[in-house]
């Protein structure tokens, strides 16, 4: 695998952004040192084209300016926490509530999303390391995280890491938006979807989870059989309405754990299929709904807009401190936090 770092701007604290790019045959992927952003995905189509999958800037400015999350890496606990409150041993915390006033969302007001991140070069691939001292964001205890990308002949494969010296919450996961028709191609909804997912959260009115783990069949959360993107995403059926789309938790089948298959993706326009496996017990497929039109311009001057792209974000279920019920995203001293997740290429 060949590495190669270029200069990507500034920050607005006058940092310097580097982009490394990642080389493996006909694939190719570029990181940033802000927000450990995935800025690029290039994937061979049908006939060997070089495709760029994944929504992306052109300006370390332009990250800055989106309020989207688009490319980068998510923590401390992405997702939503209900009124940003929650107990852990005993002790209440109280969080910045960064949506609507009235929900902590994916880390904060500054989030890992929006940090520097330390990188090194090894045989396994690009390492980026965060030190989130304690209190940061109102979270407890002082986390080290470590995100590795790496490259084989088809996939891209993400490793996250962490340490606590106090109990704290933990749940990372990469917010990329990806378009196998290529980036700057439009809407997403005709490019085709089935997760092994048999069963999901459902939310309420502020997309946070009631409880209730719910089963898909016979619903238009069903997509556990090949199905177009945009087949259902504005159906008649309260759970779309309340999200404008998918936005949703999808409980991935098979132990939590283990590397599993989570997802497949493809488009007719390319060939190209995305397979994801993780060992998160969830993964939340959102589909763009509140993609701004008035973001900045992305990659190449393209304009994007409402389900221009979707995400599979793997982690922990939403709001899980606040709901006993599901797998506690807890980090405490002595354990280390482990994660992967594996997006691999082919076309047809």
């Amino acid at each position: 695998m060949d590495i190669v770092c270029t200069p990507f701007g500034r920050d607005r604290a006058g940092h310097a952004v580097l982009r490394y790019t990642l080389t493996e045959g006909a694939l190719s992927a570029s990181i940033l040192t802000l927000g450990g952003v995935l800025q690029s995905l290039t994937v061979p189509d049908r006939n060997g084209k070089p495709v760029d999958v994944v929504l992306g800037f052109d300006s370390a400015e332009d990250y800055e300016q989106q309020t989207c999350y688009i490319g980068a890496l998510i923590g401390r606990c992405a997702n939503r926490i209900a009124e940003g409150r929650f107990v852990l041993n005993g002790q209440a915390y109280q969080l910045a509530c960064n949506e609507n006033g009235t929900t902590h969302l994916h880390g904060g007001k500054i989030g890992f999303d929006k940090r520097q991140w330390i990188t090194s070069i090894h045989s396994e691939g690009l390492s980026l390391q965060y030190h989130s001292p304690a209190g940061e964001e109102g979270y407890p205890g002082a986390l080290h995280a470590a995100v590795t990308y790496r490259l084989t002949a088809n996939s891209l494969i993400i490793d996250y890491h962490a340490e606590s010296d106090t109990p704290t919450p933990c749940n990372l996961t990469n917010h990329s938006y990806f378009n196998l028709d290529g980036h700057g191609a439009g809407p997403v909804g005709g490019q085709r979807i089935r997760l092994n997912a048999a069963r999901y959260t459902p939310i309420d009115a502020a997309s946070i989870p009631t409880g209730e783990i719910a089963a898909t069949q016979g619903t238009p959360m069903d997509l556990t059989r090949e199905t177009p993107l945009g087949a259902h995403w504005d159906d008649d059926f309260e759970q779309l309405r309340l999200a404008g789309g998918y936005d949703h938790n999808f409980i991935v089948d098979g132990a939590f754990g283990t590397l599993r298959p989570a997802a497949r993706v493809s488009s007719e326009r390319t060939g190209i299929i995305m397979d994801v496996d993780t060992t998160m017990p969830g993964m939340q497929l959102y589909t763009g709904n509140f993609l701004r039109a008035d973001m900045p311009a992305g990659k190449g001057g393209v304009k994007y807009a409402p389900r221009h792209g979707f995400c599979l974000e793997t982690q922990y279920y939403p709001s899980a401190l606040t709901l006993p019920q599901f797998p506690q995203p807890v980090l405490r001293p002595g354990e280390t936090y482990r994660h992967q997740t594996v997006f691999r290429f082919s076309a047809e």
